[in-house]
Parts: C-alpha cells; sequence; structure tokens
C-alpha cells in the first residue's frame, strides 16, 4: 500500500493569486516587511535570490519565518534550489514540513522531475497541504508542459520563468513578446486541460508603470490568474489589473440573475445587453464573482 497522502480536491480555484511577489530568503527584514505588503501570494526564494554562501542561513530563516506567521490569508511559497545543486536535497527536506502552502520547483523540463521530488517529500513527511508548483522556464520545459501538468495531483500552478526563457531562445524582450508567445500558449492549454493556475513571469523594468500596466493587461488577457513580480512597487497595479472591473461584475451579476430567471421559465437561454447568455457565460460570471468575493476576503482579514 502507497505511503503517498490523499488527495482531496481543493477550494483553490477563486484564491486570489494576481499579485505573486518573490522575496529574498536571506533577507530577514524583507521577510518581515512582507507581512504588510497587500500580495495574494509570496515566494519566498532560496534559488536566485540568494548567493551560494548566505543559502543554508537562508533555508533556516525562511523555516523559521514560516513556524511564526502573522502572513495573514497570503499564500506562501517557497522557491528552493533544484536537485542538481547542492542545496537542493536539504531545502526539499526541510521545507516538505516547514508548513508552507507550496514549494516551487526551478526549471522543470519533464515530469520524472516532479516525480521524483514528490516521492521525496513523501517519504520526509509532507502533507497534501503541502502543494507542488512548476517553474516552466526552458523550451524544453515547454515542449513537454502537458506531461508535466499531468504528473500529480500534488501539483497546483505553473509559473513562467520568461527570462531564463528569453536567455535560451536568444530572443529579445519586445512588448508583445512575440517569440514567447508559442511557448506560454502550450503552457496555457496544459494548465486549463489540467486545472492548475498559470502565472505570468516577471516584468524587469519595475520603475516603468505604464509598461507593467500593459504587460499585466496582455497576461490577462492571455488568461494568466496572475503575475510574478519583484518588487513592491508593482502590486498596486498587478492587483488592479488582474481583480474582476466593476463593469465585469455589473454584467457577470445581469447574467446570472437573467439565466436563472429564464431557466425557470423553461428556458435555455436569456438575453443581456442584445446578446445571448447561455450557460457557459454563466460559468464563468460565477467565476469572476466568486474571483471578486475571495479577493474582498482577503481584504477584510
Amino acid at each position: 500500500m502507497s505511503n503517498a497522502p490523499a488527495f482531496e480536491p481543493e477550494a483553490t480555484a477563486h484564491r486570489p493569486r494576481r499579485s505573486v511577489l518573490y522575496m529574498p530568503g536571506s533577507k530577514l527584514r524583507a521577510l518581515e516587511k512582507a507581512k504588510t505588503l497587500s500580495a495574494d501570494c509570496l515566494i519566498l526564494d532560496l534559488e536566485d535570490a540568494v548567493a551560494p554562501s548566505e543559502k543554508e542561513a537562508a533555508r533556516g530563516m525562511i523555516a523559521e519565518a514560516l513556524k511564526q506567521g502573522g502572513y495573514g490569508q497570503r499564500e506562501l511559497i517557497v522557491r528552493v534550489n533544484g536537485l542538481d545543486t547542492p542545496w537542493g536535497e536539504a531545502d526539499l527536506k526541510t521545507m516538505a514540513v516547514a508548513g508552507a502552502d507550496a514549494i516551487l520547483i526551478p526549471k522543470v523540463n519533464a515530469a520524472p522531475q516532479i516525480e521524483e521530488i514528490e516521492g521525496l517529500i513523501n517519504r520526509w513527511g509532507a502533507t497534501s497541504a503541502t502543494r507542488l508548483w512548476a517553474m516552466i522556464e526552458t523550451p524544453r520545459g515547454m515542449l513537454h508542459v502537458e506531461s508535466i501538468a499531468a504528473s500529480t495531483p500534488r501539483l497546483d500552478a505553473l509559473v513562467m520563468g520568461t527570462n531564463d526563457l528569453a536567455n535560451e531562445l536568444g530572443a529579445a524582450h519586445t512588448e508583445l513578446r512575440l517569440p514567447m508567445i508559442t511557448g506560454l500558449g502550450l503552457c496555457m492549454l496544459a494548465a486549463r486541460a489540467y486545472g492548475l493556475a498559470i502565472l505570468d513571469g516577471v516584468y524587469n523594468a519595475f520603475k516603468d508603470e505604464d509598461g507593467l500596466r500593459a504587460a499585466c493587461q496582455q497576461s490577462k488577457e492571455m488568461g494568466f490568474d496572475g503575475r510574478t513580480l519583484i518588487h513592491p512597487a508593482q502590486l498596486e497595479i498587478a492587483n488592479e489589473v488582474f481583480a474582476p472591473s466593476a463593469e465585469e461584475l455589473d454584467l457577470a451579476q445581469k447574467q446570472v440573475a437573467a439565466y436563472e430567471d429564464s431557466i425557470s421559465k423553461g428556458e435555455a437561454v436569456a438575453v443581456v445587453e442584445g446578446k445571448i447568455v447561455e450557460n457557459l457565460h454563466v460559468e464563468t460570471a460565477k467565476k469572476l464573482l466568486a474571483q471578486a468575493k475571495a479577493i474582498s476576503d482577503m481584504a477584510g482579514a
């Protein structure tokens, strides 16, 4: 009989993930400041944001921060180092039982990486509450993303690593990101096919508010749930863009009410503002309303 934890469906579909902020795990002040920021999710980083000489100390600091808590309803994710590094195994062993909401695995190229890591954290005592997130940031990862997305019920989200992807492609960071659109689209298809959240990559020019807004708008139009961020100054714009607008919520409420009224009369469709409303439109409307409630609940917590 398997020792793997049983996975029950979790009510995370509407959990706000508009803004996902990377925070260096080696900076105690940053870990404390994170408790006051308006981020939906925090990625406490042991990988790129931490120098090799500080990685062991950072691991302990993050574990202690998770133990102490104080982060409210913010979702807490720890990005570990890969198993091909000197720190990866110790990172995983510590974070398997540290109480993070999820462990973010960098540079996932194929499903066996996720399967190996799941086997290790199961052995080290991880419960089903500790989820896995996968960074897709290489051409190989994007070509294998369907099997990655299907690898385990413990996987909750895909995170785009667009800086690494651009580097491996030899591509430029253009406004429309045409060199990356194919890869991003494959990841979007895989995420939605297997019921995963999907988060877009970072926007590097953190002082460029107009550029960030345009980038977030493109992400939203593509279907991303939110955007990973590198600076607290980016939070307000990401939260605004990825939240349902007042106009969207008003329309959603009208669609639900009109459709329910039509169903009560034995009719299969409704009409709102001159447009047909069917069941699929109502499902989308209800998701928007649930997302708005989740955002409101988080703000009021």
